[in-house]
């Protein structure tokens, strides 16, 4: 049975439609838009907590509330920080002395999070850095419970906003504060 002249129009039609329908489809559905930032941005982003959390090393409590105004990463780790958490502290560290003048705008908490006592000689490289303990599983903000693969950065007005993967790139998370703090005309 030979197909008739309208199943051939319709064949044609179909073969010059493909294209644009694969086109379309393959726009909507598998095209991601390129990102500048290296680090995942969190939206919405969470409010850090204003609950007071205890000073191990120099005792008192410490509230997020003190750093108001400058931009703060943050870790949570177990006290013993093993290796994964020291080289999470290295980074921040090193990506606080890249930011070179704008260092002083940057300040970096380190969140114990399961009880156990802040080992002082793994801590000892990391002057400068905030280290306080979690309360009766107190995470520092929402969402962030029982994570310690990634580290965050909180805005100047308390504003959890943006984490980095364990294998992100220090680089990245210059690039990444670097533009936060250029275009920022607060902390």
């Amino acid at each position: 049975m030979k197909p008739g002249p309208r199943t051939k129009l319709l064949l044609i039609v179909a073969l010059f439609m493909l294209p644009m329908v694969a086109s379309v489809l393959a726009y909507r559905y598998g095209h991601r838009a390129p990102t500048a930032n290296h680090g995942e941005l969190l939206l919405p982003p969470a409010q850090v907590s204003e609950r007071a959390f205890a000073r191990p090393q120099q005792g008192g409590s410490f509230s997020f509330g003190a750093l108001r105004g400058r931009w703060i990463l943050v870790a949570a780790d177990s006290g013993a920080c093993e290796s994964s958490c020291r080289t999470k502290l290295v980074e921040m560290r090193q990506v606080r002395l890249a930011m070179g003048r704008d260092a002083v705008r940057v300040a970096r908490v380190f969140v114990i999070d399961d009880g156990r006592a802040a080992d002082a000689a793994a801590l000892e490289p990391f002057a400068g850095m905030e280290v306080v303990a979690a309360r009766d599983d107190q995470a520092f903000a929402p969402g962030t419970e029982g994570d310690r693969d990634h580290v965050y950065l909180v805005d100047p007005h308390g504003n959890v906003m943006m984490r980095w993967r364990p294998e992100a790139d220090p680089m990245g998370m210059v690039k990444d504060l670097q533009r936060l703090l250029r275009a920022s005309q607060i902390g």
